[in-house]
């Protein structure tokens, strides 16, 4: 069972943009606070933006003021916007909800992979 479903990712030059979008079960989307995470060889999986149901945010510092989190309750989606990508942003990222993954619960995508080349 597909939970959730990454897409928009690719190959940008530093300093370009990418907009990220995420389809999720809406039997998770809609009572959860939902998020992006990203992974890189070699590093462990860290969240990098995540909103609750009513519009708040949270960024990780090494993405605040580039990135943007979005959420559409009608649709179960939500997008992360990346301005002025940076090579270290380079790696698969993956939404989820954030109280879920705290519980342990496995509903892990495919990802979309991000490539930023300098």
């Amino acid at each position: 069972q597909v939970h959730m479903v990454e897409s928009g990712g690719g190959l940008v030059q530093a300093g370009g943009s990418l907009r990220l979008s995420c389809k999720a079960n809406p039997a998770i989307f809609a009572p959860n606070t939902m998020g992006w995470y990203r992974q890189s060889p070699g590093n462990e999986r860290e969240k990098v933006a995540a909103i609750t149901r009513g519009g708040s945010t949270v960024y990780a510092d090494s993405v605040k003021g580039r990135f943007t989190i979005y959420r559409d309750n009608a649709e179960n989606t939500v997008d992360l916007q990346m301005d002025s990508l940076k090579p270290e942003d380079t790696g698969v990222y993956y939404c989820n909800a954030p109280p879920l993954v705290r519980q342990g619960y496995n509903y892990w995508g495919q990802g979309t992979q991000v490539t930023v080349s300098s």
